[in-house]
């Protein structure tokens, strides 16, 4: 766990692609599931599932359905995050709900010295269907996001990001 303060495991964030040949230990994944559970989510309807994979042959797959993901297989393990259309609060709510839940495991690896990367699905149709049939999703079950893990094989700079023309204050 880094042992600077909690704004600088947010602001140190950045996504990581190399990971070492190690694997993240169960207790770890399980801290990073329940950070993603922590997340905000309309009416607090949880509407989410998770997948953690591990297995190399399903990375493979994986490369296969989505272009920007071929760094995949030397991952420790990946969590698959899905919205339950059943659970949501409205319908479109569940995208916003598990990117706060992608959003807590990206934040929640960091402090943990474990590197990650946010893998898009939603809303590629074609991309969603292939997960769907990879992982035999029931229907009302949509993937919305992938987050690949392990111990980083790569350093990142921290990037300055904040930018004061996006900002407005009471109106436009």
């Amino acid at each position: 766990m880094q042992s600077d303060s909690p704004i600088s495991w947010i602001l140190s964030r950045r996504s990581i692609r190399k990971y070492q040949n190690a694997e993240i230990p169960q207790n770890e994944i399980n801290i990073l599931l329940k950070s993603a559970m922590q997340a905000p989510s309309a009416v607090n309807k949880q509407p989410w599932h998770f997948i953690v994979v591990k297995d190399k042959a399903i990375f493979r797959e994986i490369a296969k359905i989505h272009r920007s993901a071929s760094f995949i297989d030397t991952a420790s393990h990946a969590i698959l995050i899905c919205g339950d259309e059943q659970l949501e609060h409205d319908k479109g709510y569940s995208i916003l709900d598990c990117s706060a839940a992608t959003q807590n495991i990206l934040l929640a690896a960091n402090t943990l010295g474990i590197g990650a990367c946010w893998i898009g699905i939603h809303p590629r149709e074609k991309r969603k269907e292939a997960f769907h049939q990879l992982f035999g999703l029931p229907e009302h079950v949509q993937p919305i996001s992938l987050v690949s893990l392990g111990y980083p094989a790569e350093e990142k700079e921290m990037v300055e990001r904040f930018n004061s023309e996006r900002i407005h204050y009471n109106k436009w």
